[in-house]
């Protein structure tokens, strides 16, 4: 069973309640909170694993709850999923943007919302894959450190910027990433990419990877993400 300690800072009681009493059931120990103050406040008391924070909280909102943990040393590194309305993608690429690991859209299902927590919690344990690590995913294997790809086992010729956005997508999978996150993650002198030229560089990158193209996926009106 699961022990990890989880805040959930909601200001709808029934909601709060709903996502306490199943994620309960499953092992979790539940801490909540029903306004970012508090929210805060709590955090400041006893660091959780991960925290599941709702956007539209009084006072302190939801971003700005984000924001205030992701720029302090000590919180930047727990795992946060949002809680949003379907029609806040604006406020879901902010989120991302500021370093919120996965959403989930009002109204949810209670499963749905546990299996992004295992799959956040699994991925944060996966982090410590070191950068020149080889990734092998069915048919695509990558190798950072001599720079290939291979399709089938026949190697495909890509960019410097297409190698490393695959790359970094790859590392994270199941993650979304914003444009924006995505240049972040791959910029560099010899890597030049903007927010306009990332959709032009997966394109190609479909193209060139063939029947694995197929793993990167489009999150309509947020980004990028590789298929889990």
């Amino acid at each position: 069973m699961a022990k990890e300690k989880i805040l959930v800072i909601e200001d709808e009681e029934d909601i709060l309640e709903l996502v306490r009493y199943n994620l309960t059931k499953e092992g979790y120990i539940i801490t909540g909170a029903t306004s970012g103050e508090k929210g805060l406040k709590a955090i400041d008391k006893e660091l959780p694993d991960l925290i599941i924070l709702d956007l539209m909280l009084p006072k302190i909102d939801g971003l700005e709850v984000c924001r205030r943990l992701k720029n302090r040393d000590e919180t930047q590194k727990i795992p946060l999923i949002m809680l949003t309305a379907k029609s806040d993608e604006a406020d879901i690429v902010t989120g991302l943007e500021l370093g919120a690991d996965d959403y989930v859209t009002k109204p949810f299902s209670p499963r749905i919302l546990l299996a992004r927590i295992r799959a956040v919690l699994r991925r944060r344990k996966e982090e410590a894959v070191k950068e020149d690590e080889s990734i092998n995913i069915d048919d695509l294997k990558i190798y950072p450190g001599r720079h290939q790809v291979l399709v089938e086992n026949k190697p495909v010729e890509l960019t410097k910027t297409e190698f490393r956005i695959l790359h970094f997508l790859a590392r994270k999978r199941g993650w979304v990433f914003t444009r924006y996150q995505i240049v972040d993650g791959v910029k560099g002198e010899d890597y030049f990419v903007t927010d306009r030229s990332v959709d032009v560089h997966i394109t190609l990158l479909r193209k060139k990877l063939g029947p694995c193209g197929k793993y990167i996926e489009t999150v309509r009106g947020v980004g990028y993400r590789f298929k889990e």
